[in-house]
């Protein structure tokens, strides 16, 4: 059933994005738990058949850091385990772990295959959420009619993980504005593909009701852009471009995970002669844990979300990340040795790890941030860093001095003594935004496809918009790789001269 939608475009200046950002990053709340150690709560929400077998695998990861069983029980050895578990988990009355989670779906079938999985029997029984018709892997399906008409559901659901979270819930009128500018990590993640219908369409419709909702929370996603590679449907670069242009304007950090670069690692690397899906989710999972881990651990050097966004997006449209991390191994294989810092440090950086199919030699690194795992010195970690830098000055730009970051988190992954995650802001992601645009392009020149859009409602302005502003975002990076020191200089002067005539 089709149902009535204004065009995106019309609503999507509502805010002026500059105060919007700014308060997302800055409206701060300071929360603590009774043991009076601050945390940092997230609220995840896997969505999709993609976003749901990811989601589950991430789970089982941390789960496993954490030493909570598939009971919810906690079975570890570390009291670490604990200090800042309850980022990601409630714990009920009885003593079990229960995670944040919320798990949609438009039809049944995945859902089944999360709750019979190894750890299905963790989540909470009422925050698994589907319809039974399917997106068909169209967006708007997902976005306009099917998605919506199960959005208010899954919005209840939000709601209620919400009340559980300190940092979710309104700021106390006694928290100063010192202490709302100390503290603020919180927000929410969300785990989908770009490349189907519930994913992308649904995926996209929720995190623009968050933004709504929630305006001055985090908003992270894992996004898993398609690949001509591992497709699914020839749709696909319709999808992803309808869902970059929401991205762009209502996320403040994307991870980019591109099921090209995921399957070239597992072929080239990885040696493995025929990549399925599950070796695919192992190295996402990998590098969620790495992203996640300095939320959930502390360490010598503590992140959180605002922190790494602060960081990393010096302005507010480029928030589209590379990740890459080490060391890199297949599905059930132990690394038959520890590698030492350089050699982490070395491989971290390698465009063959980055789990997106662009070549970061290809452009420059606006900002990187790396976390290191595992027992280390510090020391030796910045001396490593700053050592890649002054031998790669050329990728960086000149003008955003001191833009790379690294911070330690002593708890090392399940089954490595040391590893390494990588996040890098480079304006070389472009190739990967030129590519799905070149698709997109060659389809929509001849309208192909376009009436199972158009049949649910849409208008091809829409697509004509999602085309042009993917095209700005190539060029916005564009511009950033091309500029020098003296031209960001000459620009500033060029505003200032503008603010004092007016």
């Amino acid at each position: 059933m089709a149902v009535t939608h204004h065009s995106y475009a019309a609503n999507r200046y509502k805010t002026p994005f500059s105060f919007r950002s700014q308060s997302r990053f800055y409206f701060l709340a300071l929360c603590r738990n009774p043991s009076g150690i601050k945390m940092r709560e997230i609220l995840h929400v896997q969505g999709g058949q993609c976003g749901n077998q990811i989601g589950a695998k991430f789970w089982e990861v941390v789960c496993a850091e954490h030493g909570i069983d598939p009971t919810g029980r906690y079975a570890g050895d570390n009291e670490l385990q604990l200090e800042r578990v309850n980022v990601y988990y409630n714990q009920a009355s009885c003593g079990r772990f229960v995670p944040r989670a919320v798990l949609m779906d438009l039809e049944p079938g995945t859902m089944d295959s999360v709750r019979s999985g190894p750890y299905g029997q963790i989540f909470r029984p009422d925050n698994f959420v589907f319809g039974q018709s399917g997106a068909g892997n169209n967006w708007a399906k997902g976005h306009y009619t099917e998605g919506a008409e199960l959005i208010d559901s899954v919005l209840d659901v939000v709601r209620k993980e919400a009340e559980n979270c300190d940092c979710l819930q309104e700021l106390p009128i006694s928290t100063s504005m010192v202490d709302r500018l100390i503290e603020h990590g919180t927000g929410f993640q969300v785990c989908h593909s770009l490349g189907g219908g519930t994913g992308s369409g649904m995926g996209t419709l929720l995190i623009s009701k968050i933004r709504e909702e929630y305006p001055d929370r985090m908003m992270l996603t894992f996004s898993v852009f398609p690949s001509p590679k591992v497709s699914d449907t020839v749709v696909e670069p319709y999808n992803a471009t309808l869902s970059v242009h929401q991205l762009v304007e209502n996320a403040d950090e994307c991870m980019v995970l591109d099921n090209e670069a995921l399957y070239d690692i597992c072929f080239r690397t990885l040696k493995l002669t025929t990549p399925s899906f599950g070796d695919l989710n192992h190295l996402i999972s990998a590098t969620m844990s790495g992203v996640t881990c300095c939320l959930r651990f502390p360490g010598q050097l503590n992140s959180d979300l605002r922190k790494l966004a602060v960081n990393l997006i010096p302005f507010p449209r480029l928030h589209f990340f590379m990740v890459g991390f080490a060391p890199l191994t297949s599905r059930g294989s132990q690394q038959y040795r520890a590698l030492t810092v350089p050699e982490l440090t070395q491989q971290m950086w390698d465009a063959k790890n980055m789990m997106c199919a662009a070549d970061p030699r290809h452009g420059r690194y606006l900002t990187a941030s790396a976390m290191f795992r595992g027992k280390m010195s510090t020391k030796e970690v910045d001396e490593q860093m700053l050592n890649v830098q002054n031998k790669n000055s050329s990728y960086f730009v000149e003008w955003i001095p001191n833009n790379v970051k690294s911070t330690v988190c002593d708890i090392p992954p399940t089954g490595l003594k040391m590893a390494s995650t990588f996040i890098g802001n480079s304006t070389s992601i472009q190739e990967m935004f030129r590519r799905v645009s070149e698709q997109f392009t060659a389809m929509f020149r001849r309208k192909a496809f376009l009436h199972w859009y158009t049949g649910e409602g849409m208008d091809e302005m829409e697509f004509t918009e999602a085309e042009s502003n993917m095209n700005d975002l190539v060029s916005e990076y564009q511009q950033y790789q091309d500029a020098t020191a003296d031209d960001v200089e000459y620009e500033d002067e060029e505003e200032e001269g503008e603010y004092q005539e007016d």
